[in-house]
């Protein structure tokens, strides 16, 4: 992993044909670097759907369709916005526990909406947008009692996550997030890829027969992504704290931040704030 950041893909090969002491990502990681994979994680989305309906996402999913059927039931919500829905994962069971009249699920990937929209309650009014984050805002013409995203706009980049964060601030009352809480180490330093190592290894160890499907579709893309230099990146992680921070430098407040469940790479927590 070190050779990764640094830019050689043929070191880090060598590396590790040679050491096997995390052996489920030494294989997974061995595979991905000689393979063709470009790095894309959600344009031909079956190992992101394998990846989130298996190992401990079963649990950390039901936990957060449990607190935002919650959520909608306290908040009285009568229209909401998903922003990054993916199938629906997350959202469908909580509007089954608590419909809400007027859903808009935005999700850039086409076959992720579509699976979402199949399996959507008919007796709620969809509006499906297939847009990214800052082309929805850019765009928005209406106001939501609640905005929620899961796990999607750590996708984002600082800046462009600060910039569609402020720009819905206009449109909605109240916003959801969740997302991980996870260690602020210097980027590229021993303790980050430390933890990269452990955390990943866990991770491809709660998968079996989609193991494969699972690490060369989607774990691995966004662990090089990470590291490598030029590689497609997918995620931009940072402390729960500094989320609170980000949403609060944003305008929004009355900022809380509760812890979900334990998960492989970092705790789940969710985000709750007023706009």
């Amino acid at each position: 992993m070190r050779a990764l950041t640094a830019g050689d893909v043929e070191r880090a090969s060598a590396e590790l044909a040679n050491g096997t002491t995390l052996p489920l990502l030494n294989d997974a990681l061995s595979t991905y670097l000689t393979g063709d994979g470009d790095g894309r994680v959600y344009d031909q989305p079956a190992a992101f759907t394998a990846f989130i309906r298996g190992g401990g996402n079963v649990r950390l999913y039901d936990a957060v369709s449990r607190v935002l059927a919650e959520r909608y039931r306290k908040l009285g919500v009568r229209s909401l916005v998903d922003i990054g829905c993916g199938d629906g994962r997350a959202v469908l069971p909580a509007l089954a526990a608590t419909p809400v009249p007027a859903v808009t699920l935005v999700e850039p990937s086409r076959p992720l909406l579509d699976s979402a929209l199949a399996a959507a309650p008919a007796d709620i009014g969809i509006i499906p947008c297939q847009a990214d984050a800052a082309a929805f805002v850019a765009g928005a013409d209406r106001r939501f009692d609640l905005a929620e995203s899961t796990f999607a706009l750590h996708a984002l980049p600082h800046e462009e996550r600060s910039a569609v964060l402020s720009g819905l601030r206009g449109h909605v009352s109240h916003l959801v997030l969740a997302e991980f809480d996870v260690p602020d180490h210097p980027v590229g330093g021993d303790a980050h890829l430390e933890f990269l190592a452990a955390t990943y290894e866990q991770g491809l160890a709660e998968y079996d027969g989609s193991r494969d499907l699972v690490a060369q579709g989607f774990l691995m893309p966004v662990l090089t992504g990470q590291l490598a230099p030029g590689a497609r990146r997918s995620t931009w992680e940072q402390p729960a704290t500094a989320w609170a921070e980000q949403v609060r430098a944003c305008g929004y407040r009355n900022i809380g931040l509760e812890p979900l469940v334990d998960y492989w790479s970092s705790p789940a927590f969710l985000l709750t704030a007023e706009a």
